[in-house]
């Protein structure tokens, strides 16, 4: 992905008049550094010129709504802490992987050292009951989103100005933290563009024109209630490579192939919104030139908890059978580490071992191992990863407590016991059948069609 996506990506934005946001996790920016130390060093030039603005995440792609909100806050400051590493660079703008919401992500992100944080317009919008009602979208664990109900809201907005100036201000909480929201029913068309997709959905890919169409409106709607648009917010590696796409839109078993096109693709994406009249600006640039709207906290709470982007779910990630077998044995990990965190001095021998196993179980919590949902899978390559972990994290314990003079109080924690637990679910989740390992490579998930 560094060779096919980033590289090319940082190589148009240095050719070009743009400025991007770029999120990436610590983990991402490590491997980068340790594979790829020019890459790295392309970021870190147009993040010194200010034309790439970092956006700081957790060190792994985790669920946030889903965890608890300690394991949370470290695992941003463990993401942000990489980025100051990696490139000199501490960012303020956050993103939530997923847009998984609860009650407390506003807080720990501010608790981690953001002062803004880029969130999900769909889920915002959808805790209006009229909005919600108008879309017809029903939330179900079960499935991997609504994307094509998602352009109702669109449809119900574009006279409500009261609705749509949220996509063309900062808003902020009461607490301070600075929200800009982005939608699928601006990043999807851009995203089907890239791919040059059509899959029997529709008889022409998307074309220049349907965007240029699409931004010619918003920009109008931008200038009479606000100052900006975040045209398309998704994952990087859709310019460079198909990510995902073909397993979310098609069920079809095929990850992260090369589309080169791609890259030229969004190079004609910035000229035509160049075209447009739009400017480029960084998101804190955009920030720091705007006067923030407040939204109450009441109003932010009725965003549904265990909801994520493309009126999809944070839940998902916990309903696959890999999670229900891979979740109550990191949690008894976890457990581990937070008992001990109890009886061993921090700053100790003992104590930074005991840090490195709370990074590891972190690493084991990994999104990827579950997801996506029935019937496709997980990776089994994710899910070998996340067992690796937490034996890691596990062996980690164990020293951590020989190194503390404590390994003979195994009420504590027994590496012993949790030793042939990890094994006994290895058997399990290696013995499950594997999306896209047999012939069978369709399934009867529904296309979202434009």
């Amino acid at each position: 992905m560094i060779d096919q996506s980033y590289e090319p990506l940082f190589d148009l934005v240095e050719q070009t008049d743009a400025k991007i946001g770029f999120e990436a996790s610590g983990e991402t920016l490590k491997i980068m550094a340790d594979t790829r130390p020019k890459v790295l060093a392309k970021l870190k030039a147009l993040m010194d010129a200010g034309k790439v603005e970092g956006v700081g995440s957790p060190f792994t792609h985790i669920m946030l709504a889903n965890l608890s909100p300690e394991m949370g806050v470290a695992s941003l400051k463990d993401g942000l802490d990489a980025w100051e590493r990696y490139t000199g660079h501490r960012p303020r703008l956050g993103w939530n992987p997923e847009c998984s919401w609860a009650d407390f992500l506003p807080e720990i992100f501010q608790e981690a050292g953001f002062d803004s944080l880029v969130m999900d317009g769909d889920s915002f919008f959808l805790s209006f009951p009229e909005i919600r009602e108008a879309t017809g979208l029903d939330y179900d664990v079960r499935g991997h989103s609504n994307k094509t109900k998602l352009f109702r809201i669109a449809e119900y907005i574009k006279d409500k100005p009261e609705y749509y100036r949220y996509l063309t201000n900062v808003s902020k909480t009461s607490s301070g933290l600075k929200m800009l929201f982005r939608v699928d029913f601006f990043a999807n068309p851009m995203l089907w563009y890239l791919m040059g997709a059509t899959e029997g959905n529709r008889k022409d890919p998307v074309s220049l024109s349907e965007i240029s169409d699409l931004l010619g409106d918003w920009k109008t709607r931008a200038e009479d209630s606000g100052n900006f648009l975040i045209p398309y917010a998704e994952d990087a590696e859709y310019i460079g490579t198909s990510a995902y796409f073909y397993v979310k839109q098609f069920g079809y078993a095929r990850f992260f192939e090369h589309e080169p096109e791609s890259v030229t693709r969004f190079a004609h994406l910035l000229n035509l919104a160049s075209e447009c009249g739009y400017e480029f600006a960084t998101p804190s640039e955009i920030i720091d030139q705007s006067e923030a709207i407040e939204i109450s906290n009441g109003q932010i709470n009725t965003i549904e908890r265990g909801c994520a982007w493309h009126g999809g779910t944070a839940r998902a990630w916990l309903n696959t059978s890999h999670a229900r077998v891979l979740d109550p044995t990191c949690q008894a990990v976890y457990q581990g580490v937070l008992r001990l965190q109890e009886v061993i001095e921090p700053v100790s021998k003992a104590g930074a071992i005991l840090d490195q196993a709370r990074k590891e179980v972190t690493s084991a919590y990994v999104s990827d191992s579950r997801w996506p949902p029935a019937p496709t899978s997980p990776g089994r390559f994710n899910v070998a990863e996340s067992i690796a972990d937490l034996k890691k994290a596990n062996s980690s314990l164990e020293k951590a407590m020989m190194a503390a003079g404590i390994s003979d109080q195994r009420s504590l924690y027994s590496p012993g016991i949790m030793k042939t637990q990890i094994l006994s679910i290895e058997e399990e989740l290696m013995a499950m059948p594997y999306f896209g390992e047999s012939k069978a490579v369709e399934s009867n998930v529904s296309a979202a069609a434009l």
